[in-house]
């Protein structure tokens, strides 16, 4: 059964019957971008103010457009009063420049990464990624997206005219209380909000229109498609563009996931018709059908009331107007050369279980769910992948819900999903995939290439953010063998306490390295702190005080006449 948007808010009691222009995103452009994170306040009802962080406003942030070569720095500038961190979600950046967990930005300070833009014309998006609180801050607004252009998209006859025809769409849904504040683990999300405006029309010409949406929303999936089932191609994934446009009626993305169409409007001048999401048609063991769970009844408390749950809804009323000068008219039949890595070339195979922290048919829909057994560990590397190699990962869930399992730092090739191979749309570049539940299976290739850290680690996780901040998270190292950087998990030396608590640290050496060593300690952005000369000693035991450290992430650096070695602390002064 089909809802408006507008009968779905009178039936929730909500106000809604008057539309909303839809905003459209700020841009930023150039080499050096300035993000100011700070707390501010939306009245999303009238008479309510809610809470948000925005990102150079009120709620979310500008889109940030940049260039394929050009290297970059994005001065971040934390005005919270909490911690918070910013990631660049699926570019591919040094892993100090990630963004993730580990790089968090303390209140009143400013993150400055730099980094060359290496990623081919795509759409990505940035957000916070704060460990157990990456949930309620982005969904109070502290994120947005990221365009990529690149010398072969240009080429393309395509529509580029940012908020004309080119329409970026972050689409989420919200949940609220009595008193109109975000509820952040809740599945009364029956509020529909895109680019922070709720019940929202555009105006669009009627001619070859571009939308790049981004599934913004902290649990649910979208099965998008239009009210009059115009048929509407799909011309780039997560990591850019197809070969070729894709013919399609609907799109099922979920968290995390983005994709960018083109519709043609030419003979529809005058006409008005909505963006929707079919979710009548999501299959079950998704977020965002009628039943979550893959098998057996529906356990999470409040789903069903929900009436965005297996009900197709409006998400934004086009008004189709007459066409621009200069539009585009024709679908392009060619795009990109995409040439996924082949499997017979892969150096290792490794294996993702995704279960339930706890056993049980509650355990295995409302979590916590783990990767391997083993729920997040901020100081556990969970696995180490060397530079240039190409790896297989197997994904398999045993739980009785889909995950959209992220990986950071590359783009990957989906090989197959439950065996099958991926339908066209899924058969680029990606870094979000939908497991199906029950057993079901997702194999994708990926190389780990230009960028290796031994210290600082890349995520990988579901991006279902409830259920990344409840621990279905793990991380990795990529290391460059050929440096002969080992790193320290060949116990080259011991640091305890870890965390530090009682002032000083103590370093043991598990063998005599005959010879002096350097020890050198960094903060967490890289700045040299301490750098300490050790003689030659058959004790293999130093101390370091660290009373006058802010409490925070450290570096230690062993250097001697066998190598370097790297290892980190966690300093709770």
């Amino acid at each position: 059964m089909r809802f408006t948007l507008v009968a779905l808010l009178l039936i929730s009691g909500l106000p809604g019957s008057s539309q909303n222009l839809l905003a459209i995103p700020d841009t930023l452009s150039g080499t050096v971008f300035n993000l100011n994170i700070a707390p501010g306040t939306r009245n999303f009802y009238s008479g309510f103010t809610t809470n948000t962080i925005g990102i150079n406003g009120d709620y979310l942030g500008p889109t940030l457009m940049l260039r394929q070569g050009d290297f970059i720095t994005i001065n971040v500038n934390n005005n919270l009063t909490d911690t918070t961190t910013l990631h660049w979600h699926g570019m591919h950046v040094p892993a100090i420049a990630d963004g993730g967990p580990h790089i968090t930005i303390t209140p009143g300070t400013t993150w400055s990464p730099s980094f060359e833009v290496k990623d081919k014309a795509s759409l990505h998006w940035y957000h916070s990624h704060l460990h157990m609180r990456t949930a309620e801050h982005v969904t109070k607004g502290a994120s947005g997206l990221i365009y990529v252009r690149d010398t072969e998209e240009d080429s393309l006859s395509l529509p580029r005219n940012y908020g004309i025809d080119d329409i970026p769409l972050v689409v989420q849904t919200r949940a609220f209380d009595p008193a109109k504040q975000f509820l952040v683990e809740s599945a009364a999300d029956s509020v529909v909000v895109i680019n922070g405006t709720m019940d929202p029309f555009i105006l669009l010409p009627a001619q070859v229109i571009r939308l790049r949406i981004l599934n913004a929303a902290t649990e649910r999936s979208f099965n998008f498609g239009f009210s009059n089932n115009s048929l509407f191609y799909q011309i780039g994934s997560d990591g850019g563009l197809l070969s070729a446009p894709v013919s399609m009626t609907r799109l099922l993305l979920s968290p995390g996931e983005r994709a960018e169409i083109l519709v043609d409007l030419s003979a529809l001048n005058g006409q008005v018709f909505s963006l929707m999401s079919f979710a009548s048609q999501i299959p079950a063991g998704i977020y965002g059908a009628q039943n979550p769970q893959g098998a057996g009844p529906n356990l999470i408390t409040g789903y069903a009331a929900n009436l965005l749950n297996g009900n197709d809804y409006d998400l934004l009323q086009i008004n189709v107007v007459p066409p621009n000068s200069n539009p585009v008219t024709v679908i392009p039949s060619s795009l990109s050369i995409v040439q996924p890595y082949l499997e017979s070339a892969a150096n290792k195979t490794r294996d993702f279980i995704f279960s339930p922290e706890v056993m049980g048919p509650t355990g295995s829909l409302l979590g916590p769910f783990v990767i391997n057994m083993m729920s997040f560990d901020m100081m556990m590397i969970n696995d180490t992948v060397r530079l240039n190699d190409i790896e297989v990962w197997q994904l398999t869930n045993q739980t009785r819900i889909s995950h959209p399992f992220h990986i950071h730092d590359v783009q990957f090739y989906i090989l197959d999903i439950n065996g099958v191979a991926p339908s066209p749309g899924m058969a680029g570049r990606k870094d979000v995939v939908l497991v199906p539940p029950l057993g079901g299976t997702v194999r994708f290739i990926a190389k780990f290439e230009d960028y290796a850290d031994p210290v600082f680690p890349y995520m990988y996780h579901c991006h279902m953010l409830t259920h990344e901040d409840g621990g279905m998270m793990g991380q990795f190292i990529v290391v460059d063998s050929s440096t002969g950087l080992p790193e320290n998990e060949k116990g080259f030396f011991n640091v305890y306490p870890n965390p530090v608590v009682s002032g000083q640290i103590t370093l043991t050496w598990n063998e005599n390295t005959g010879s002096d060593i350097t020890l050198t300690v960094f903060d967490i952005t890289g700045k040299e702190l301490e750098k300490i000369e050790i003689r030659e000693t058959t004790s293999s035991v130093f101390t370091l005080p660290v009373h006058d450290f802010p409490s925070g992430i450290y570096i230690l650096k062993l250097e001697s006449e066998s190598g370097s070695y790297y290892d980190k602390i966690i300093v709770d002064n």
